[in-house]
């Protein structure tokens, strides 16, 4: 949790102890359960705003995914740069296709003109 180990947490807490006192610190305790059950109902209703605003299709949606800490701009880059430029069509491929166009004319047919072409 929050990248505490229990001994840390149990410092903490022995800390609260001494600077809030006996007196106070179930009131403290008390409010500080207030809040947390304040923000998992804020954070469950958002959630489910979010599957009505959605619509069908969402209701499976890994909540993980979107979760911030997953985004490392690192592994995005390196990713990135050891993906291999694939032409999206080969130079041979393009020739053949134009000779099957040129193959489908009959005799004394002209070719199409495109006169916006470049």
């Amino acid at each position: 949790m929050f990248g505490l180990s229990s001994e840390k947490i149990v410092i903490l807490l022995v800390l609260a102890l001494f600077i809030l006192g006996p007196e106070r610190l179930p009131q403290y305790a008390k409010s500080f359960a207030q809040f947390i059950k304040k923000m998992r109902t804020m954070a469950n209703s958002a959630q489910a705003q979010m599957k009505d605003e959605l619509g069908e299709g969402f209701e499976d949606l890994d909540w993980k995914k979107l979760d911030p800490r997953q985004y490392d701009p690192r592994r995005i880059i390196r990713e990135a740069l050891l993906e291999e430029d694939k032409p999206a069509v080969k130079h041979s491929d393009l020739n053949q296709v134009k000779v099957r166009k040129q193959a489908n004319l009959t005799a004394g047919e002209k070719p199409p003109f495109d006169s916006e072409a470049t």
